[in-house]
């Protein structure tokens, strides 16, 4: 069907100057374009005429849009237009004609899809915060362009807009390259070696050594940070950093050539991947480390100039590295022995060499077998661990030879593949088969209902399995394993970059053991002068209902008594009192709470070391002191929640529910709280998202987070200690501008330092003495919410 393309062009005169040129545009994008790409390409031409900003704009896009696709694909399209309509509300027409003559120009230097998108959220982020440098910044784009990698640009950009926020003279002056700063931050921000005006030459020295063409494609390996991303191999492309600086003396541009043939041995002699099944990642780091080995021992076989190129990263390294900042045990012991197995002439007198002395022979007998660096990288995995012990991911991945790939290339994971005999899914190496059975053919045929996760088949039933009536409990509810949530993404704020990492962080929910509910009851028992003083603090902030206030001069109802006194002063020449007014108001508590409570390892801690007999831990003393804040609010009838958290990483921060907002403070409420364990770190904004995120479900005008901690915010992948107090001083910015307000209850007699900082004046309370927790916690309640 053909398409008219004068009705994409109903708001511009049939006798416009431009009409035929944009004509022939058109045609061009027709050849370069898809049906669908051609399709977005005519929507987007509508979305200019509706923006109204004049011919000008509907010209640029018709002209360049076509150039940007041939660039970087016409997936980008949608994307582009989306981006415009939302900078269109901050800036004028010239400014969105200026954008769109500068897109062609930053698809050709970035030469990527997703960083011509990211380049889009930026100019979206900048027009919002210093509108008044976007047309000075695009008229210098090329240069800007020439000089500066995606992340560095974003880094200018950033800096610009936190230093002259308030001073609009000053983001002129900055944004259009006048003022010292904008060129000192310029040059700070210059990266060595571009990527997009070496590809075609990596292209020509990849094809010269092996004759056939490599896919190579830029990534914004700088756009969080200066250290950028690890070049990597995925869907046959080599992604590798936008740009390189000088290593140790050695150019940028013989790093690429390092890091293409490098990436290009791989893909040429990796014939099968490497099994990952049982295996950890520190495991798979030190195969990895062996497997790397063998596609160089292949590939300078094949070209022996290669390994003068890689072997000068090691050396140039091992002379010139800063002693002040010395590797980790195990990084270094990796180190070294990556350049001892591509440096024949170097030797060990301890277990390496006699590892990679038996690498070395499993070579000679067959190269192209992988299950030489298996067999060499397990050996090494438990030397590495005798000697430095073992490490966090985050040091094993970060290697200081910047060539090698992350290796994600060479291994193979077992996928899942339907079965369409009543399975619900089977591994594709056909290892465990999920079933659902009835209940006969269950009773009578399956040998260990208690079967775990090696099991060759999994029976399950459609409803829970009682063999006790009398019980009321199911197999799996006694003997089950622990039954975890979907995991929950969040994102967390880095303040190096004054951004979010999306989805960084992951929340799992799970169970605590039970225990015996009286432990709970006993606490009134133990508190009892307490539980009285708590008990007038209830009566006091019970709900009145509806209350009837008499004085007013407008109200509901007229006040018979007031009015007949009026009625007399009138009569006796006297001005009358107007208030013969009633108001009625009702007094109800429209308020939800979550107690959080922090269960870290450190809870654990015995509060009178000293007394061998007293064996209260501040998590005890926790524990009774929410029991007695929970009695009491479930006195008053407000809708709550005890939650509580600990963190193994950003990747599992656990999260228990021991009382939900739809739960009544019973018996099996009582007996997750008296099992509650501590253990692990504190991800403190993470945990406090995600209690946000059970609040903002709840029909209520007030809520609030009332957490109860013992210490600041860390965990064991993040070293730097405000990393993750910014990430909770953000975390409870964003929950009060989406109406949640948080309150911090701090044991840690040294909080002084950081929680004001986290939580703000007046939202926070130091309790020095641990052992009045249980007095104190109430009274706050009573504080903020009466």
């Amino acid at each position: 069907m053909s398409v008219d393309f004068k009705e994409y062009m109903s708001c511009l005169e049939e006798d416009h100057p431009h009409v035929q040129a944009l004509e022939a545009s058109y045609h061009e994008a027709g050849r370069i374009l898809s049906p669908q790409g051609l399709n977005n390409y005519l929507e987007g031409v509508k979305a200019m005429c509706v923006l109204g900003r004049g011919p000008d704009l509907i010209l640029s896009y018709i002209q360049e849009i076509p150039q940007v696709a041939k660039e970087v694909g016409e997936d980008v399209i949608p994307d582009i237009i989306e981006a415009i309509m939302k900078i269109s509300s901050h800036t004028s027409g010239t400014v969105l004609v200026l954008l769109l003559q500068s897109l062609p120009l930053a698809a050709r230097r970035f030469g990527e899809a997703g960083m011509i998108r990211n380049y889009m959220k930026l100019l979206h982020t900048m027009v919002g915060r210093a509108p008044r440098g976007i047309r000075p910044m695009m008229e210098n784009m090329e240069e800007l362009l020439s000089k500066l990698t995606l992340g560095g640009l974003r880094r200018w950009v950033m800096w610009g807009m936190q230093a002259h926020t308030r001073d609009l003279d000053g983001q002129m002056a900055y944004f259009s390259l006048s003022s010292e700063s904008s060129k000192s931050m310029l040059q700070k921000e210059r990266r060595g070696t571009l990527f997009v005006d070496n590809q075609r030459k990596l292209n020509f020295y990849l094809r010269a050594l092996w004759g056939r063409a490599f896919f190579m494609r830029p990534t914004a390996g700088d756009y969080e940070n200066r250290l950028g991303l690890r070049p990597f191999i995925e869907d046959y492309f080599v992604h590798m950093p936008d740009a390189f600086d000088d290593f140790h003396g050695i150019p940028g541009m013989e790093c690429y050539r390092a890091v293409a043939a490098h990436a290009a041995a791989h893909l040429v002699y990796t014939e099968n991947p490497i099994e990952a099944r049982e295996l950890t990642p520190a495991q798979m780091k030190c195969i990895d480390l062996f497997e790397d080995a063998r596609i160089e021992h292949l590939a300078i076989q094949e070209f022996p100039g290669l390994k003068k190129m890689w072997l000068p990263f090691f050396a140039n390294y091992m002379a010139g590295r800063d002693p002040a900042t010395p590797l980790h045990p195990a990084m270094e012991l990796m180190t070294k022995a990556s350049h001892m197995l591509l440096d024949e002439s170097l030797s060990d007198d301890t277990g390496l060499m006699t590892i990679i002395t038996g690498f070395r022979k499993a070579l000679a007998d067959d190269p192209k077998n992988n299950q030489a660096s298996w067999n060499a990288g397990m050996e090494f995995y438990h030397l590495m661990y005798k000697a430095a012990g073992l490490p966090s991911l985050n040091i094993l991945e970060n290697s200081p030879i910047p060539y090698r790939d992350d290796n994600r290339y060479v291994w193979g994971f077992a996928e899942l593949a339907w079965n369409a005999d009543g399975a619900e899914y089977m591994p594709a190496s056909g290892e465990q088969l999920r079933r659902d059975v009835g209940l006969m053919e269950f009773i009578n045929e399956v040998p260990n209902e208690f079967a775990g996760d090696d099991a060759e088949e999994i029976w399950t039933l459609k409803t829970e399995l009682m063999p006790y009536e009398d019980m009321g409990v199911s197999i799996n509810e006694t003997l089950g394993p622990e039954p975890i949530s979907e995991p929950f993404h969040y994102p967390e704020w880095d303040y190096h970059i004054q951004l979010h990492r999306p989805d960084w962080a992951t929340v799992i929910e799970r169970r605590q053991p039970l225990d015996d509910p009286e432990i709970m009851d006993n606490i009134l028992v133990k508190h009892r002068p307490i539980a009285a003083r708590i008990r007038h603090l209830v009566d006091a902030m019970q709900p009145e209902g509806i209350v009837r206030k008499r004085g007013y001069e407008e109200g509901e109802e007229i006040d018979l008594n007031a009015a007949v006194n009026a009625m007399i002063d009138i009569r006796r020449g006297i001005s009358p009192d107007p208030k013969i007014n009633i108001r009625i108001t009702r007094h109800v508590r429209d308020l939800a709470v979550v107690i959080l409570l922090d269960l870290s390892e450190s809870t654990n801690e015995r509060i009178n070391k000293d007394d061998p007999e007293d064996e209260s831990s501040i998590l005890s003393l926790t524990r009774e002191a929410t029991g007695l804040m929970s009695w009491a609010i479930d006195s008053i009838g407000d809708p709550f929640a005890v939650h509580g958290f600990a963190s193994d990483g950003r990747h599992d921060v656990q999260y228990y529910r021991f009382k939900d907002f739809g739960e009544s403070y019973n018996d099996d409420v009582k007996a997750r709280m008296a099992g509650m364990k501590g253990g692990l770190s504190t991800r403190m904004g993470t945990a406090l998202r995600h209690a946000g995120h059970h609040l903002s479900e709840q029909p209520v005008q007030k809520r609030l987070v009332l957490l109860i901690t013992d210490g600041e915010p860390a965990d064991i992948d993040e070293r730097d200690p405000q990393y993750l107090r910014h990430d909770a001083k953000k975390a409870v910015e964003d929950l009060a501008m989406q109406g949640v307000y948080t309150y911090c209850l701090t044991l840690d007699p040294m909080a002084d330092q950081y929680v004001a900082r986290i939580f703000g004046d007046n939202r926070y309370s130091i309790i020095d003495n641990v052992e009045r927790l249980p007095e104190r916690l109430p009274a706050v309640f009573a504080a903020l919410t009466g």
